[in-house]
């Protein structure tokens, strides 16, 4: 459907000069001029919706148990990450004070952190390194075509079974429920049944629920199960994750409930603020070691000797301070 321009026109300031523009631009990054954003919060100690991050003990058992055939299709799908920060999820430890502090420098209009001298965003590129995922090539866009069709999220899950009972235990309201698949999954491994793809579709709806598109407790909505059934097609969903957590850090901003994947922003934060690699180090860093960065390969592999640049930074106030304060310099442009 083609817009029409002069229904807008009438909202948009004529242009007035390179400096009218970079005063205007001045004024939009001034946090503090937005409505309701947590930038003027200094209680706030952490982000609502923390709770959803919670410890799963129904997790590694399951993973466990999965049968080699559906691990390799997992893999084929571009899982590989996902399933390792997956079985190492419960050993992560989420620093919320430095997550919240970060989150109060998000800019609900730029999709970027604004800090004293720059600003930085999560690239679509970075993320799919940090995550493993199947990566968009140039030349691929105008292949790139979405259809919007009514979400049936019954038909994606009645591939998984076809019991009324099992469906009725895995939904609720617009939501899908982690823990019953998470149970039909161990059924079908300790019987030792063949049904080795409709494992590992059900396997991957459970690995990217909690570390891609994690919401609530253990759910994930009907969309973005639809995302998630996508990628046994060869849909590539970086873009989907990278929206997903830039509304979660928007909400968050504006004092809503924090979503997305935070395990993919402090893989960003590792890599950028927190972390540094130094070949000479002959002790582990201690921090490292319960940081999603301890369990991704490839490219972004990082050994846990390594130096932690906000090893000192301890509490809300102090990574307030910290970050607040970031330079050029303390930020690693190209890690």
């Amino acid at each position: 459907m083609k817009r029409n321009y002069s229904t807008f026109a009438e909202d948009i300031p004529a242009y007035s000069g390179p400096k009218a523009s970079r005063e205007t631009y001045t004024d939009l990054k001034q946090l503090s001029a937005i409505p309701g954003h947590i930038y003027m919060r200094p209680e706030l100690q952490i982000l609502p919706g923390q709770r959803r991050f919670s410890k799963m003990p129904w997790l590694v058992p399951m993973l466990e148990l999965l049968p080699p055939t559906s691990i390799g299709h997992l893999k084929e799908w571009g899982l590989s990450t996902v399933f390792v920060l997956t079985k190492n999820y419960n050993k992560l430890v989420h620093v919320w004070e430095s997550v919240t502090a970060m989150v109060e420098l998000w800019h609900p209009q730029t999709n970027s952190f604004i800090f004293p001298e720059f600003e930085a965003t999560i690239l679509l590129e970075e993320l799919e390194i940090m995550l493993g995922l199947p990566r968009y090539q140039r030349g691929e866009e105008s292949a790139i075509s979405y259809t919007v069709e009514q979400i049936n999220s019954w038909s994606i899950l009645a591939y998984i079974t076809t019991k009324k009972n099992d469906l009725y235990s895995m939904t609720s309201g617009m939501h899908v429920h982690l823990l019953p698949i998470a149970q039909w999954i161990i059924s079908q491994c300790k019987r030792k049944t063949t049904n080795y793809t409709a494992i590992a579709k059900a396997a991957a709806i459970c690995i990217c629920g909690i570390i891609l598109f994690p919401k609530a407790d253990s759910a994930i909505s009907f969309g973005n199960l639809s995302i998630i059934d996508s990628i046994s097609e060869g849909m590539k969903i970086g873009q989907a994750v990278m929206g997903f957590l830039y509304a979660g850090l928007t909400s968050a901003a504006l004092r809503g409930p924090f979503y997305g994947s935070v395990v993919a922003f402090e893989l960003w934060m590792g890599m950028h603020v927190q972390f540094r690699a130094v070949e000479d180090l002959t002790m582990e860093c201690k921090t490292m070691l319960n940081h999603p960065l301890a369990h991704v390969g490839g490219r972004l592999h990082m050994s846990p000797r390594a130096w932690c640049k906000t090893a000192q930074v301890k509490g809300i106030q102090a990574w307030r301070q910290y970050l607040r304060s970031l330079t050029v310099a303390d930020f690693d442009m190209r890690p």
